[in-house]
C-alpha cells in the first residue's frame, strides 16, 4: 500500500465522518477509496460500515445535550433499527461478490439521487411528538434494513423517516439520527466480523480519522458550506456510479 493511498484513506475516513455528522453521505467516500485500494465490493462495503462507527459515537456525544432529553423515543426507534439492520446485514452476507457487484452501480445511483434531493426530503419543522408514530417506525425499519445492507445516503433517509416518526427541528432529528446510526453500525460490526468480511488493516487506518471527523463535523455543522459539501458528495456518487457501470 503506497503512502499516497494511506493519506487518501485517512482523509476519506475523516471527511466521511464529518459529512455523516452534518447529514449523511460519508459512505460514498469510504466505499470509493476502499475499492480504489483493491478491496472486492462486499469487503469494501463491510469495512466501510465499520469505519463509520466511531464517527457516529463522537457525533452523538457532541449532541449529548440535545439527545439526553430524547432517550425514551430513541429507545423505541433503536429497537426497530436493530431488527432492520440485522436483516440487511445478513442479506448482504448471503450475496457473492459477483452478485453484489452487479447491484453496486444501481445502489450508488439511487443513493446519489436521494442524497441530491436531501434539501427537499429533509422534513420541515413540525410539532414534536412524545412517542414515535407507527408510520415513522415502519419507515425507520426499512431505512435501517438499507443501512445494514449498504448505507450510502442512509443519513438523509433517516432524517426523513425521523421527521415522520418524531417531528421537531433539524438538530433534534440529527441527534437521534446519529444515535440510531450507532445501532445500525454495531449490528453491522457483529455480523460482518462473524462472517470474516472486514479488511481490518484498512479499517485500522481509517477508524481514528473517522472518530476525529465525527466530533469535528457536529461543531462545524452550522458553519460549513453545506451546499458545496453536498454537491461534492453528489459528484463523488455519480463518478462511482459511472465507474461501476462502465467496468461492470
Amino acid at each position: 500500500m503506497s503512502f499516497a493511498m494511506l493519506v487518501l484513506m485517512f482523509a476519506a475516513g475523516f471527511l466521511s465522518a464529518a459529512v455523516n455528522a452534518v447529514a449523511g453521505g460519508g459512505t460514498f467516500l469510504t466505499f470509493g477509496v476502499l475499492t480504489l485500494a483493491g478491496l472486492p465490493p462486499v469487503a469494501a462495503n463491510a469495512t466501510s460500515s465499520i469505519i463509520q462507527f466511531p464517527g457516529y459515537i463522537t457525533s452523538t456525544l457532541a449532541y449529548f445535550r440535545d439527545f439526553r432529553r430524547l432517550w425514551r423515543s430513541a429507545l423505541a426507534l433503536g429497537i426497530v433499527s436493530l431488527v432492520g439492520s440485522l436483516f440487511g446485514a445478513l442479506f448482504l452476507m448471503s450475496l457473492s461478490d459477483a452478485d453484489f457487484r452487479g447491484m453496486v452501480p444501481w445502489l450508488l445511483l439511487a443513493a446519489t439521487i436521494v442524497f441530491a434531493a436531501g434539501p427537499w426530503l429533509r422534513p420541515k419543522h413540525v410539532g414534536e411528538r412524545h412517542a414515535p408514530s407507527a408510520l415513522g417506525l415502519a419507515v425507520q425499519t426499512a431505512t435501517s434494513f438499507y443501512g445494514g445492507f449498504f448505507g450510502a445516503g442512509m443519513g438523509i433517509m433517516m432524517l426523513a423517516s425521523l421527521g415522520l416518526a418524531m417531528g421537531g427541528d433539524y438538530h433534534r432529528l440529527n441527534a437521534i439520527k446519529n444515535f440510531l446510526a450507532i445501532v445500525i453500525a454495531l449490528v453491522a460490526i457483529i455480523v460482518f466480523s462473524a462472517a470474516d468480511a472486514v479488511a481490518w488493516t484498512h479499517a485500522a487506518i481509517m477508524l481514528p480519522a473517522a472518530a476525529l471527523g465525527g466530533y469535528a463535523g457536529v461543531h462545524f455543522a452550522k458553519r460549513a458550506p453545506q451546499a458545496l459539501l453536498r454537491w461534492m458528495v453528489v459528484a463523488c456518487g455519480l463518478g462511482l456510479s459511472i465507474y461501476y457501470f462502465v467496468t461492470g
